[in-house]
């Protein structure tokens, strides 16, 4: 596997000026892995694709990186609000073709985990769709477990990382 160098990826925190690049990483996510989302690409065309929408969910949701390789956009990833439990939750986590096995994936999820220690979480869960093996093994690799509680949908695995088990 190809080493990347340190100043080949960049990640970077967006919001609701930079809607039309998370549309179009979202949309390129959606059509090219329908089996790693829960959303799919119809959901967010047609009378879905609309700048006030894609603004919204920008807006909705407290950290949204994008991760550039080599300066070309490559990735994404968000994390959700602190919740009264203490976690917080890594959604849409995406790495173009062209990035995968680069560390940019990695890239986004140190920055999800560094940005929820900054919130005083106590983990981080996600949910993965357990025909995505890739993705499964790729977690695991940071720290994730399977936490056991049932998700929606029904074929979505929960995963965890215990935040207080230090840096990996």
């Amino acid at each position: 596997m190809m080493r990347p160098l340190q100043n080949e990826i960049e990640v970077r925190g967006i919001g609701v000026e930079d809607w039309s690049l998370w549309r179009k990483l979202r949309l390129q996510a959606l059509a090219e892995a329908p089996y790693a989302f829960g959303s799919k690409l119809a959901d967010w065309q047609g009378a879905g694709d609309t700048e006030d929408r894609w603004r919204g969910r920008l807006s909705d949701v407290p950290l949204n990186l994008v991760a550039e390789w080599r300066q070309v956009p490559a990735g994404m990833a968000s994390g959700t609000a602190l919740n009264p439990n203490g976690s917080v939750e890594l959604i849409s986590m995406s790495v173009a073709p062209f990035a995968r096995g680069r560390g940019v994936g990695d890239a986004l999820v140190t920055a999800v985990i560094d940005w929820s220690r900054e919130q005083r979480a106590s983990t981080v869960v996600l949910g993965v769709l357990e025909r995505n093996q890739r993705a499964v093994t790729f977690y695991r690799r940071h720290g994730f477990v399977p936490d056991g509680d049932s998700a929606e949908p029904a074929n979505e695995h929960r995963m965890v990382r215990d935040l207080s088990l230090g840096v990996r």
